[in-house]
């Protein structure tokens, strides 16, 4: 059975959480390889949402097993607190969810550093969730990190916690100029969430391999966007994990042998949350329109997300990056109350025209959009099920991103709800050396 990797083609906040819910159905292990709480999914079931920040959407699904990978870093607090409302909610946990060993901890000092660092750079300011992500990732690098493993260990835990803390206190009040934190309280909070999750703390690794030995289909799902990689996106203003789908080897431990598929999701138009460079960002009516229709506030932190119209250019370097392979398009019906609808097919960088995605984040910065229009369908698609109960002009609109891009529309979200979905093409039925994958974008 073959295992794909569910990849946001955008900066983030592309319905990921819902569409991994709705794919779920043809899987039997879901597995989350990287990123932080600095990330929600809301799902819709049965008119019942879930918000989650860690856990997969695949958890509520019954008998799926859900891991969360090495590639991630983990808030016990948040953690805990997911694994009680879902457990409330009548969502099982136990013995189909297991995080991984390897994963790094989020600790008090990462979000005091995580805050601090922001009000340090002032109006260079990147916009972060202040919950500690970045700081984890970079102890992560600089091995000074405590991992899960580590965390439900009390001797290890003790005897790192000492010695990391002792440096981390010094950072904060001889550099930042904040208040140090008392040891005592740290280890008797954190030994608290360990007993708490040591049941589901395991070998990630291992349990992945087995499920690839035995055939099982796997999903394995992102967090942010493509465009958000600390390597590939919008540097500086991007998340600390690698967001591409390349990132599942290390952040899940397996092979690129091992993927048969990336399925993107993509939004029918752009979003962005915090700073950074927006080619086609919207800041009149027509975008707060967007806002306000699609409900573009982030399920983690609750800010406006900015909106703008559907950039060809930035999914194209998205598809290269991640070998996208198929399409899922999430709120078109957001587009109903839009007339015409722009698609972005160039950039005008400083008087000269190009359809490639500039790595300069100043040449980014003066990139005016090109636009290509196309007619709105001015009509409610929330309740179509099928391609052809869709308005002729909205196929066409599909269809145009697909010349565009060079990747098959699969599959069509049209509202919030798992019912909401047309399925126009089997997204496993396309691999990365599959007959579809011939499809070759528009020529610049």
């Amino acid at each position: 059975m073959p295992a794909y990797v569910i990849v946001g083609m955008q900066w983030g906040d592309e319905g990921k959480g819902k569409i991994v819910d709705y794919l779920t159905k043809y899987a039997e292990i879901v597995v989350r390889h990287q990123g932080g709480n600095n990330a929600g999914h809301t799902v819709v079931v049965d008119g019942k949402q879930s918000i989650l920040h860690l856990i997969p959407s695949g958890i509520l699904h019954e008998g799926i097993v859900c891991i969360v990978g090495n590639g991630t870093v983990l808030d016990p607090a948040v953690v805990i607190d997911e694994l009680d409302s879902l457990n409330a909610a009548g969502y099982a946990t136990a013995g189909r969810l297991f995080f991984s060993d390897c994963a790094h901890v989020i600790m008090p000092y990462h979000k005091a550093l995580d805050k601090a660092q922001e009000r340090f750079r002032g109006k260079n300011r990147i916009g972060t969730t202040g919950r500690g992500i970045g700081p984890c990732y970079a102890d992560k690098a600089d091995r000074m990190g405590i991992r899960m493993g580590d965390l439900v260990n009390e001797a290890v835990f003790k005897e790192k916690l000492g010695a990391i803390l002792e440096y981390k206190n010094g950072v904060l009040e001889k550099v930042l100029g904040e208040t140090p934190l008392q040891f005592d309280e740290v280890f008797d909070e954190y030994r608290g969430y360990a007993g708490q999750l040591r049941p589901y703390v395991a070998d990630a690794v291992k349990l992945v391999h087995d499920a690839v030995a035995a055939d099982r289909r796997i999903i394995f799902e992102g967090a942010q966007g493509a465009m958000l990689d600390l390597d590939h996106g919008t540097y500086p203003y991007v998340t600390s994990s690698t967001t591409v789908s390349g990132g599942v080897c290390a952040g899940a431990g397996v092979g690129p042998t091992n993927v048969d598929g990336v399925i993107g999701i993509v939004k029918a138009y752009t979003t962005r949350v915090g700073e950074g460079p927006f080619p086609t960002e919207l800041t009149d009516q027509v975008g707060e329109q967007l806002r306000r229709e699609g409900n573009e506030f982030g399920a983690t932190t609750g800010r406006p997300r900015r909106c703008g119209w559907f950039d060809a250019i930035q999914l194209r370097r998205a598809a290269r990056l991640n070998g996208m392979t198929a399409i899922v398009m999430t709120k078109p019906d957001v587009l109903s109350i839009v007339d015409p609808i722009r698609i972005c097919t160039a950039y005008n960088i400083n008087g000269s025209v190009t359809h490639d995605f500039p790595t300069s984040l100043e040449a980014l910065e003066n990139a005016v959009p090109v636009y290509e229009d196309m007619p709105g369908w001015n009509e409610d698609i929330s309740a179509c099920r099928t391609w052809d109960d869709l308005p002729e002009k909205a196929q066409r609109y599909f269809e145009r991103i697909e010349e565009l891009l060079g990747v098959p529309v699969c599959t069509i979200s049209v509202g919030p709800g798992r019912e909401q979905t047309i399925e126009r093409i089997d997204p496993f039925s396309i691999s990365a050396c599959g007959t579809m994958r011939g499809m070759t974008p528009e020529p610049a």
